[in-house]
C-alpha cells in the first residue's frame, strides 16, 4: 500500500472531522506510506434549510456520503453508526468499526445535582426522539422541547435560551474534549454541569458510541485493508442491534433503544421501545452465546411483542 492514497468521506462538522481523523490515524497505523485524505460531503441534515418534520430522518446525514461512496469519489464514507438507516444501501456493507466509546447519555444542566433536581415543568432540549420519550417516561411534569444542530451549536443555544438542560451522546462530548467523567464543562464562557445518565432507563440508540466504516460492496482491497483495524466484538454487537432495528422497521427517529454487549464469549441484547407518551415502554432482554448473535434480535423481537414492564 506504498505511496497509494485514499480517500474518506464525512461530514463536515466537528464531530464528524475528528471521528474521520481517528479513522485515518487507525490506517495509518497499519498501513505504512499510504496518504489519507479527506472529502467533506454536505447532507441534507447539514443543509441550513429547515428539514420537513414529516420526512423523517432516515439517511439524513447518510445519503449523500453513500452516493459519493457508490460514485467512486471516495473509498470509504465514515458514519457515527447510529445515523444509518437499519436498511443497508444496495451495493454497499458496513465492513470494519472503531472500538465502541461510551453508550451513555448525558445531562448538561445549568444547575448542579441532575435530572432528580430539575424544578417541576423545566425545559429539557434534545434532538432525539427515544430521549424525549425517556424523558417522559421519568419525568412527565418537563416540558421537552425540539434540539437540531452540531454539539457546539447546542451548547450555544443552551447558553442563550431559557432552557434547564440539554441531553447529549457521551461520545460525542469526549471525542470533542469534553471529558464528561467531570461533573462539570465550561464552554466558551458558559460554566454547566454533567450528569452521566443510566441505560437502566436511558437505553441508548442502536449504534452509539460507534465509529462505522462502510466501503463499496465488492471492494474486496479496501475490505483487507480495513481488516486489521475492525473491533470484531463491536461489530457483532452493532450487527445485533441493527438487525433489531430492521426487523422492527426502525430508525433513528423511532422511539426504541437497543444495546448489546458481549462478555467471555456470551452476547446479551437489550431493547426498549416505546408506543406513547409519558407511558413506561416495552423492554426485553436476550442472552446466548456469540455464535448464536445472529438469532438474538429475532428472539429479542418476539419477547418484546409479549412482554410489558409493569
Amino acid at each position: 500500500m506504498r505511496n497509494s492514497k485514499f480517500i474518506l468521506g464525512t461530514r463536515g462538522s466537528e464531530l464528524a472531522r475528528t471521528q474521520a481523523g481517528l479513522v485515518e490515524e487507525a490506517i495509518q497505523r497499519v498501513n505504512a506510506g499510504l496518504t489519507v485524505e479527506t472529502k467533506i460531503i454536505v447532507t441534507q441534515g447539514d443543509d441550513a434549510k429547515p428539514v420537513d418534520p414529516h420526512a423523517g430522518r432516515k439517511g439524513l446525514f447518510t445519503t449523500e456520503i453513500e452516493r459519493a461512496l457508490l460514485a467512486g469519489e471516495v473509498d470509504v464514507a465514515v458514519h457515527s453508526a447510529k445515523d444509518l438507516p437499519s436498511e443497508a444501501s444496495a451495493g454497499a456493507q458496513i465492513a470494519a468499526v472503531l472500538p465502541r466509546a461510551s453508550v451513555h447519555d448525558v445531562l448538561v444542566s445549568k444547575q448542579a445535582r441532575g435530572l432528580a433536581s430539575l424544578p417541576d415543568g423545566a425545559t429539557v432540549a434534545t434532538g432525539s426522539v427515544r430521549r424525549m420519550h425517556q424523558l417522559r417516561w421519568k419525568r412527565p411534569d418537563l416540558r421537552v422541547v425540539d434540539l437540531r444542530g452540531n454539539v457546539p451549536t447546542r451548547l450555544r443555544k443552551l447558553a442563550d435560551n431559557q432552557w434547564h438542560a440539554v441531553l447529549l451522546a457521551r461520545a460525542g462530548l469526549e471525542r470533542l474534549g469534553f471529558p464528561a467523567a467531570s461533573d462539570q464543562l465550561n464552554f466558551d464562557r458558559s460554566q454547566f454541569f454533567l450528569e452521566i445518565l443510566s441505560c437502566e432507563t436511558f437505553l441508548p440508540a442502536g449504534g452509539q458510541g460507534i465509529i462505522a466504516l462502510q466501503i463499496r460492496a465488492d471492494d474486496q482491497r479496501t475490505k483487507a485493508m480495513l481488516d486489521p483495524i475492525n473491533d470484531r466484538e463491536t461489530l457483532l454487537c452493532l450487527e445485533a442491534e441493527r438487525e433489531f432495528l430492521r426487523g422492527l422497521h426502525a430508525d433513528c427517529n423511532f422511539p426504541v433503544g437497543v444495546l448489546a454487549s458481549i462478555n467471555n464469549g456470551r452476547m446479551k441484547i437489550r431493547a426498549q421501545v416505546f408506543e406513547e407518551e409519558s407511558t413506561a415502554p416495552r423492554e426485553a432482554e436476550a442472552e446466548g452465546p456469540c455464535e448464536e448473535g445472529g438469532t438474538l434480535p429475532a428472539e429479542l423481537l418476539r419477547m418484546i411483542g409479549t412482554t410489558l414492564r409493569p
